[in-house]
């Protein structure tokens, strides 16, 4: 199996599962993204948790192909950047978080984004190979 198509069979319904949540429980999302916020200690563990995954998918898969695993390096990018962002900079994340999160919109908006990403991701690691 390549590793696009397996990183594509993990984060596909990660992504899905997240947004349905979000959906469903918005405030509660509000909530738990005001919380980690203004925890130092979360934004450094989700900076952990973002740089490692991210380091994993680009060592393993490293293409600029013009298919639908670009997609899985440009996440493995997001991932990487975003968790050198919480690691070294924390305000630089409270700052970020504030001015993403303060519109109404912002959780729907991402909401939907984790649904088509999720659902083209599972769509395209559990599709048959073709032969």
């Amino acid at each position: 199996m390549q590793p696009a198509v397996f990183i594509a069979r993990l984060a596909g319904p990660l992504f899905l599962v997240a947004g349905l949540g979000i959906l469903l429980n918005g405030a509660v999302y509000s909530a738990m993204i005001a919380e980690a916020v203004r925890s130092p200690t979360l934004i450094y563990f989700s900076g952990l948790t973002a740089l490692v995954p991210g380091l994993a998918i680009l060592n393993v898969h490293h293409a600029w192909t013009a298919d639908w695993r670009v997609i899985i390096t440009i996440l493995g990018w997001l991932l990487v950047i975003g968790g050198v962002i919480r690691i070294a900079l924390p305000q630089t994340t409270v700052t970020l978080a504030d001015a993403i999160y303060s519109g109404a919109a912002a959780l729907p908006v991402v909401a939907v984004i984790s649904l088509v990403l999720g659902a083209f991701l599972s769509f395209e690691g559990y599709r048959p190979a073709k032969k």
